[in-house]
């Protein structure tokens, strides 16, 4: 049984692309999240920038959902993702096959979106 289905209410990842945020959500409460944005200009690409699981809820595989379905909202729009968070980045160099890596132009345009907007990270 995975972690996350080993409480009573399982989690529910929601994207909020708006608001730049992919929450794991538990009954009511936000547990985690990852904070993206999308790349402005093409090539386009979804860019992970922080991944922030609750300490409480610490140790239950959500911070791992979370990337895993990022991911998957990545491959459905067909765009890549930048994993410029370091969790999301040491997940992807351990799930190759989930997680193909972005080219280098994709990569250097998202760091430099991210130095443009530094203000909001």
């Amino acid at each position: 049984m995975p972690q996350s289905e080993s409480q009573s209410t399982p989690i529910e990842f929601r994207d909020e692309r708006k608001a730049g945020r992919l929450l794991a959500v538990e009954g009511e409460a936000v547990v985690g999240y990852i904070a993206y944005f999308v790349l402005a200009e093409a090539p386009r690409a979804l860019v992970a920038v922080h991944t922030v699981v609750e300490p409480a809820h610490e140790g239950r595989g959500i911070a791992g959902g979370l990337v895993r379905t990022f991911y998957g909202i990545a491959a459905a729009e067909g765009v890549p993702v930048v994993p410029l968070c370091p969790y999301a980045a040491s997940w992807a160099d351990k799930h190759p096959d989930e997680a193909p890596e972005p080219a280098a132009e994709v990569v250097a345009a998202a760091k430099a979106q991210l130095a443009a907007d530094s203000d909001l990270w």
